[in-house]
């Protein structure tokens, strides 16, 4: 009986060392697989560390690449279609013939004088349009930072006509400048001042016995800058205001203790202050200006005259109107190019202070 036990016990000693055996067999197979799955996971550690950027770009490639490669498509890729068909002698009829690219279209350009004109009044209207809404917005942004009443209310007026297309503020300011009903001429019949009364938009209905300097040139021109700076001053004075909130009290407190009045205060040491605002809304300011084709072309159609036509409205009635599509191609490259030494400078500014 006593050796039966025996052999019985020497049997769960060999067992149990077996299964301690394997035991130890799968924690080192599970420490072995924990420690190749750990140095895999390093390895992508330190490739993120070394390559943390082009990392981060493979990762978000799925979000950015196709709305990057639909704009390079319809837009980058558009602007390049457009600058070559400018190189043809396309007239909108049949496919555009690419045997034989020329700068005859740009050598037209450069001898028409109502491209010239459309020059020059686009860059009227650019550089007029600009610093006037930029003057008037600094002007009231000044008066409401002085915490007049109903700031809220008055500024939130103000800036509604932004809000508005331009295809509204159109047809309201038809209504304005209209001869016989319009409350422009409507006020100068009022205060006796009839001979002054002309139609701004119709140059055959202007008055004889108007005075030299409101010839149909600068009221036409004029007519156009005024409607706009209505309808976007209002963003001008918000962006002021914005900046002029910003700065510290401690400089007012300063600039009066040293005995400056409110305006050589302003002058001397808030309005230098505000030129990062000055800039920024100048740029925006020009961008819609070199819009301004939707304003014009609901006033007055295709053929604004040659006072009031900007490259954008020549562009129209060159490619749609006439069909000579590759010289309303070389007008919109022109354009193009005006727009971006527009923002190019801005955006180059903003790249070298890092804020790009």
């Amino acid at each position: 009986m006593r050796e039966i036990l025996n052999r019985l016990r020497t049997a769960g000693d060999s067992l149990r060392s077996v299964v301690s055996r394997d035991e130890s067999d799968g924690q080192t197979l599970a420490t072995d697989g924990g420690t190749q799955a750990a140095v895999g996971e390093r390895r992508r550690d330190t490739l993120r560390n070394s390559l943390p950027v082009q990392w981060e770009l493979i990762e978000s490639a799925p979000f950015w690449l196709p709305p990057v490669l639909l704009a390079v498509f319809f837009v980058y890729g558009a602007i390049a279609w457009n600058a070559v068909l400018s190189l043809t002698d396309f007239q909108g009829l049949g496919e555009p013939s690419y045997s034989q690219l020329d700068f005859s279209m740009y050598a037209r350009m450069a001898s028409d004088g109502a491209f010239w004109q459309a020059t020059q009044n686009t860059l009227v209207l650019l550089v007029v349009f600009t610093i006037l809404c930029l003057a008037l917005g600094l002007l009231v942004a000044i008066l409401i930072d002085q915490g007049i009443r109903f700031e809220n209310t008055f500024r939130t007026i103000y800036l509604l006509p932004m809000s508005l297309s331009f295809v509204v503020t159109a047809t309201m300011w038809s209504w304005v400048y209209n001869a016989k009903s319009g409350v422009f001429n409507q006020l100068l019949r009022l205060f006796n001042l009839d001979g002054l009364v002309i139609t701004l938009l119709k140059p055959a209905a202007v008055n004889a016995d108007v005075i030299q300097w409101l010839s149909w040139h600068t009221t036409a021109l004029a007519a156009i800058i005024f409607a706009l700076i209505w309808q976007f001053s209002g963003y001008a004075m918000v962006v002021f205001l914005a900046g002029l909130r910003a700065i510290p009290d401690e400089h007012y407190e300063a600039a009066r203790v040293d005995g400056a009045s409110t305006v050589r205060m302003y002058m001397r040491v808030i309005i230098p202050q505000l030129r990062a605002s000055a800039v920024s809304a100048s740029v925006v300011l020009m961008v819609f200006a070199l819009k301004a084709f939707d304003f014009i072309y609901s006033l007055r159609g295709s053929q604004p005259g040659a006072n009031m036509d900007i490259l954008a409205t020549m562009m129209y009635r060159v490619a749609f109107d006439s069909l000579r599509w590759a010289y309303g191609s070389a007008i919109a490259i022109v354009l193009f190019l005006l727009a971006l030494l527009v923002i190019g400078p801005y955006l180059y500014s903003e790249y070298k202070r890092g804020e790009l």
